[in-house]
């Protein structure tokens, strides 16, 4: 399934990669290796020695915060093709994130000292993860925004919007049950259960035990914004 040319056409959809040569390509590859995992394991955990650079190939990604009790808070949910925990594989120190596969996963992985080899050899990778590294950047002062403006109520609210494009789609749940709702909230299982119960009364969603509906996305938007004032009436 993952030989050289796919491998190949693989890591040509990553941006830094694109430019390169085949025979680079190559070179790149075999400083690697594959490495699978299955849902609900840890590729690695925030604080430990850098575990180096990872492409995620297939699967998705949660990439958590932890709590002091262990509670997990997800900055969030990726999908390939895309590089993960660029930050510890450039100045070598501990990981910064906790990465969990929220399904199974096939990730290409490089260790820090042949990834410095490679950076020599190859610029425009370096380059490229400074453009990484500042998207993620804005993401994360986006996050601390939500955390410090918004309510939970609010922070609740918009993340129905984004998980739903706005109220085009249903929220499986599946996917997205209590749990991982309020960890991408930054919040607990049962702040979560009573925000939706307040949505619902509210004629914001509908919800069964395999679906979330947005029914008015527009007291939603308002939600995440003026949540205070609208559960004043």
């Amino acid at each position: 399934m993952y030989d050289l040319d796919s491998l190949l056409q693989r890591l040509k959809k990553v941006r830094h990669f694109q430019d390169l040569p085949e025979a680079d390509l190559k070179t790149i590859i075999n400083s690697g290796q594959i490495l699978r995992f299955s849902a609900n394991s840890v590729l690695f955990h925030e604080g430990e020695p850098c575990a180096g650079l990872f492409v995620l190939f297939s699967g998705r990604l949660r990439m958590c915060k932890m709590g002091p009790q262990g509670q997990e808070f997800i900055l969030a949910l990726i999908q390939p093709v895309i590089m993960v925990n660029e930050v510890s594989v450039l100045d070598g120190g501990p990981n910064p994130l906790t990465a969990i596969a929220a399904q199974d996963c096939v990730t290409w992985q490089v260790g820090y000292d042949r990834f410095q080899i490679l950076m020599q050899r190859y610029p425009q990778i370096g380059l490229g993860l400074l453009r990484v590294l500042a998207a993620r950047n804005r993401m994360l002062l986006e996050r601390y925004e939500d955390l410090s403006s918004r309510s939970v109520i609010a922070r609740t609210a918009k993340l129905l919007l984004d998980l739903s494009d706005y109220g085009r789609y249903p929220i499986h749940r599946i996917e997205h049950n209590n749990n991982l709702l309020a960890a991408r909230a930054a919040t607990v299982h049962e702040a979560i259960s009573r925000t939706l119960k307040l949505f619902r009364d509210h004629d914001c969603i509908t919800t069964t035990r395999q679906e979330i509906t947005i029914t008015s996305p527009e007291r939603l938007v308002e939600l995440a914004q003026l949540a205070p004032e609208f559960f004043k009436n």
